[in-house]
């Protein structure tokens, strides 16, 4: 916790906090030492920069401090020194009158009124937390001491807390109120139901004797705080004779009655103080209860992470002998690959290792940070200041939220295994070298990996965009084939890629390219290595494209019948279906005929990706590509944009063609074989899928197979 009690700027506890309006402390002091002056008109900024000098002190209680704004963060203009904290300071000049103050932390500068520093309100919640945070570390550290010197240290029990006279030994401690009751005083001040029932009672631990006669106040080590006492309530920064009694939840900030009457917070939704205090209570301990959930986790993790370092130790030495005794069983030329292997795997083992350390590092900086703010949390929870409670309570719910947050799933698993996932397998080299010594006899065929299989070409075809192939192995060699790869180029003659590894003899291949030829080839496997590939076979694809409307991505209002070329609608509005075939490159061409149109609706025609809205007309978004045609004309659209219009529409019986061009990547619409405006789009890249948009005035079938128009209108 005590990272959570020192100041940004000069690394002490602090002193004297004030309460900047993003949240973050700092002291009195170091806010007069990073308070800068800008000239008349600029804006003050911060900016971080590396290097180290001393502050330039500034007196700013003679200064008069002036601001043009009401409130807020300045814009950024450079400055020339810089403190020990990166935060760079403008020195004192006389013609300056404007001051700002930038937060060490986010880096938000404000502008100071004429109150100057006197304007940020004292954090006084922190300012009574660090006063016991080091009145406790000094009395541990006297009892420490007596402790050492004396030649027997002798324990005694804890005392209650509530005892009026004489108190007797306690008998439980709450973690909860953090306080010590005897028998009868738990009975009586804290007993086990309502809502206490969900606090936790637990034995009080022994204290030495210094301890225990200092520990009167409650709470233990360093780590724990005394309770807080009771302290003067606030008062107003703006009236000083008013205490804070209601919290402006507009501005996030405790507010008393003369402000209310003032009129500045009057149209403002204004709470009383007792309740938002006990509401943000709430709020910071049921965050707290995640966070710490998370951070058992995180503990658990650590020890998981621990054992591993072990298990990779292990392993490691496991492998490497297992590796020394395969490479041993070679003979002398094998050396030196011998070495080659084994520094592959101090390479891996040192990089799980390393991986793990850091891991461990990381983890354990993150879990420091986060209990660090529980214990910090848990003090600010022990406050009975409403108003100090509430000056920091916002930024502390977001903090506590976030911690947890930063413990995700992936956060609380390791990046590495403790198993290698290496293999030396000799197999193969062994059956090489016994094939050498036996190349002076007679080799049977198939004595060491399969032989390259044969496809069987009347079994292979190809149908739209799909190739099936098949194959099969003469004669089975002596260790059984464990399985298949299939291989096809690119459908231009490029390199060769693995589409099927299995033990299936026969293969379908879908989502070629049309109108393109494909080589395939196969090759077996075993145990003992990989076999030959058989000889090359050609597929080519369909010319022209043969689809249908894709039940699977319609809207759920689409209805399709005929074999799934015929599409109607259930709605009055306009609804999206797709086609099963999928264009990258090449010619396609379809039409789309019109077998019903009443009321003069206006269907839309194109292509779109995969993911294109349903529920709205084709081209609305930035997925799809179409024209929406009446009776009378027509218009092209894209992302919701409309361009070209045409005269000239649609009736029953008439027919749209849509002309896909990826080669010259365009695309152009036809009405009755006749181009129907200019090119409607170009510039088209990626996987365009066949689409339309009706609504339940349309019927149209959809005609695929066709050839595209050889001609066309410019």
């Amino acid at each position: 916790m005590e990272e959570e009690l020192k100041c940004p700027v000069c690394g002490s506890l602090f002193k004297d906090p004030i309460l900047l309006p993003c949240s973050h402390n700092v002291c009195l002091a170091c806010a007069r030492n990073i308070t800068v002056q800008t000239p008349e008109g600029e804006t003050p900024v911060q900016s971080r920069a590396s290097g180290s000098s001393d502050y330039d002190y500034l007196d700013m209680d003679k200064m008069s401090l002036y601001s043009e704004t009401d409130s807020g963060y300045g814009s950024y203009t450079p400055c020339q020194l810089k403190s020990p904290n990166g935060v760079r300071v403008f020195p004192p000049a006389n013609h300056h009158r404007h001051c700002s103050l930038t937060c060490p932390l986010c880096h938000r500068s404000v502008s100071l009124d004429e109150r100057g520093l006197r304007g940020f309100p004292r954090n006084r919640l922190l300012e009574a937390i660090v006063t016991r945070y080091q009145q406790n570390r000094r009395s541990s550290a006297s009892s420490s001491s007596s402790s050492s010197s004396s030649s027997s240290a002798s324990s005694t029990a804890v005392k209650c807390q509530l005892c009026d006279r004489n108190p007797v030994d306690a008998t439980v401690m709450c973690e909860q109120c953090d306080v010590y009751y005897c028998n009868a005083c738990q009975q009586r001040c804290h007993p086990s139901r309502g809502p206490l029932a969900k606090h936790r009672l637990v034995p009080p631990p022994n204290r030495a004797a210094g301890a225990a006669s200092g520990g009167g106040g409650g709470g233990g080590g360093v780590g724990q705080l005394p309770p807080a006492t009771a302290r003067k309530p606030a008062t107003c920064v703006d009236h000083e004779a008013e205490n804070f009694s209601m919290y402006c939840y507009s501005c996030k900030a405790p507010v008393c009655m003369k402000c209310l009457e003032e009129g500045k917070h009057a149209k403002h939704d204004v709470k009383t103080l007792p309740m938002m205090w006990k509401q943000h209570k709430c709020q910071i301990s049921q965050a707290l209860n995640g966070v710490s959930d998370k951070a058992k986790d995180a503990k658990e993790f650590l020890v998981q992470l621990k054992n591993m370092l072990q298990q990779i130790q292990e392993n490691g030495v496991e492998f490497e002998a297992c590796l020394v005794a395969q490479c041993d069983s070679l003979i002398e030329a094998l050396t030196r690959q011998k070495a080659k292997l084994l520094t592959k795997v101090t390479k891996e083992k040192e990089y799980k290792l390393k991986v793990v350390r850091d891991q461990i590092t990381h983890c354990t900086m993150k879990l420091r940070q986060t209990t660090g703010m529980m214990e910090f949390c848990l003090e600010v929870l022990k406050e009975n200041d409403p108003s100090g409670f509430l000056q920091i309570s916002d930024a502390l719910i977001k903090r506590v939220i976030s911690s947890q947050d930063q413990w995700v799933k992936g956060a609380l698993e390791p990046k590495v295994g403790p198993e290698f996932d290496l293999n030396v397998n000799t197999d193969a080299l062994l059956q090489t070298i016994l094939q050498l010594d036996l190349c002076q006899g007679k080799v049977e065929p198939g004595a060491s990996v399969p032989a390259a299989p044969l496809l069987q070409l009347e079994k292979c075809c190809t149908r739209n965009n799909s190739a099936t192939l098949a194959w099969r192995v003469n004669a089975p060699p002596v260790s059984a084939i464990e399985g298949y790869i299939l291989e096809l180029d690119d459908g231009n003659g490029g390199q060769y890629r693995e589409v099927y590894v299995g033990k299936e003899t026969v293969c379908t291949v879908d989502g070629l390219h049309f109108n393109s030829s494909y080589n395939a080839r196969v090759k077996a496997y075993n145990a003992i290595g990989v076999g030959p590939y058989s000889k090359t076979v050609v597929l080519k694809t369909s010319d022209v494209a043969w689809f249908s409307f894709d039940p699977s991505t319609a809207h759920r209002d689409i209805v399709l019948t005929n074999e799934n070329q015929t599409v109607t609608c259930s709605s009055y509005d306009d609804r999206v279906v797709l086609g099963t075939a999928a264009f990258s490159k090449g010619v396609h061409y379809w039409e789309v005929r019109i077998d019903r149109y009443d009321n003069h609706p206006d269907p839309a025609f194109g292509v779109a990706r995969i993911n294109t809205m349903k529920d709205m007309m084709l081209g609305k978004d930035d997925k799809a590509w179409a024209m929406y045609v009446d009776n009378n004309r027509s218009w092209f659209m894209h992302n919701n944009s409309h361009t070209n219009r045409a005269e000239g529409g649609i009736a029953k019986g008439s027919t749209v063609g849509v002309l896909l061009d990826l080669t010259k990547r365009t695309l152009t619409f036809f009405i009755n074989k006749v181009q129907h405006g200019p090119t409607s789009f170009e510039n088209l890249e990626g996987v365009f899928v066949p689409a339309v948009s009706i609504n339940r005035n349309v019927q149209a079938t959809l005609l695929t197979g066709l050839e595209w128009p050889k001609t066309t209108q410019q």
